[in-house]
């Protein structure tokens, strides 16, 4: 038998029991995929708490790296041996394997192993988005980027040091704060010491960013409204302390022009073009050392519940992976 991770229920990170499963065969445009390494990532938070609705029992996770196990019907492109990795619905990667649509797998070059696949698709093709397609970062940009010693933060800082922006992030502790000027982060501000926006003020002599790149969410929306430049844009893309509600859009108006969205990985790689291309320009950055993948904490998979205790106690930093 195979064993995954199985929710009954919505709630805390109690309720992920390791348990065997039956995953049964490949249908029309399906693959079975045997796992080596799964991501951690924090959207996996919100699908067990029930945030994001799912239909239980479940299993969740968007993100692994493995070696297809056998194909269905009218697949094409693939051939059972070939390695893997994907960053994207249907939830279901806390398994030792499963069956899964072939069209959001991309396959892996030799020189990226399963571990670091599995650390850096979500985590990079968000970071790629983000700063390529929601707001295309240019040399010489200063931009604002929360949680800048988490997965995706580290990647980003890395990115758009490449790309020649100066990098504003916010972190939680000295610790943190040093492994982000390690990722190109050229300003770091502790949250928890210091008051981002009269730092963000300072550092850009009053002008304010063109872009503030949040996943935190509740805490951090109507301050990051603060450190906008007229007619900036807030890119709220997560949520780790829980949800905005309650937006008067003329809060807008009132503090320049501003712009607000609120973007997922999954629309802008919804289609297999732009998902290819992603996933392309993410790859060829790790394979020329640009981008460094920070795999800081591994969990056995069976392990999840502490995985996730760790998580939402901001205990982790850089990537997380489950080994297998």
């Amino acid at each position: 038998m195979t064993k995954a991770i199985v929710l009954q229920e919505p709630g805390g990170p109690e309720v992920m029991k390791w348990q065997d499963v039956e995953v049964g065969k490949p249908g029309p445009g399906e693959v079975r995929v045997r796992h080596n390494a799964v991501g951690l990532n924090f959207i996996d938070v919100y699908f067990r708490t029930g945030l994001y609705p799912s239909t239980f029992p479940t299993s969740i996770g968007m993100e692994a790296a493995g070696v297809i196990e056998e194909l269905g019907d009218g697949v094409s492109g693939l051939s059972v041996g070939d390695r893997v990795a994907y960053a994207g619905r249907p939830i279901g990667a806390y398994a030792e394997a499963r069956v899964m649509p072939a069209d959001i797998l991309i396959k892996l070059p030799d020189s990226i192993d399963d571990e670091t696949a599995a650390a850096m698709m979500l985590q990079g093709m968000t970071a790629e988005y983000l700063l390529q397609r929601t707001f295309k970062v240019k040399a010489g940009d200063t931009i604002l980027f929360h949680a800048a010693a988490g997965g995706v933060g580290l990647l980003a800082c890395q990115w758009a040091k490449h790309i020649g922006a100066t990098i504003i992030g916010t972190v939680g502790s000295e610790e943190k704060a040093e492994l982000a000027r390690q990722n190109g982060c050229d300003h770091t501000i502790n949250y928890r010491t210091e008051n981002f926006v009269d730092r963000v003020r300072e550092i850009t002599n009053g002008k304010g960013v063109p872009v503030v790149y949040d996943s935190i969410g509740k805490e951090t929306f109507e301050q990051s409204l603060d450190c906008l430049s007229p007619r900036g844009l807030m890119v709220s893309y997560g949520n780790s302390s829980g949800p905005v509600e309650g937006v008067n859009l003329g809060i807008l108006a009132a503090k320049g022009s501003l712009y607000v969205t609120r973007p997922t990985l999954m629309e802008y790689n919804s289609k297999r073009a732009d998902l290819e291309q992603s996933a392309q320009d993410l790859i060829t950055l790790v394979e020329q050392g640009v981008l460094k993948i920070n795999i800081q904490q591994r969990y056995h998979l069976s392990e999840a519940v502490k995985a996730h205790q760790d998580l939402e106690g901001r205990k982790t930093t850089g990537s997380s992976i489950f080994t297998l």
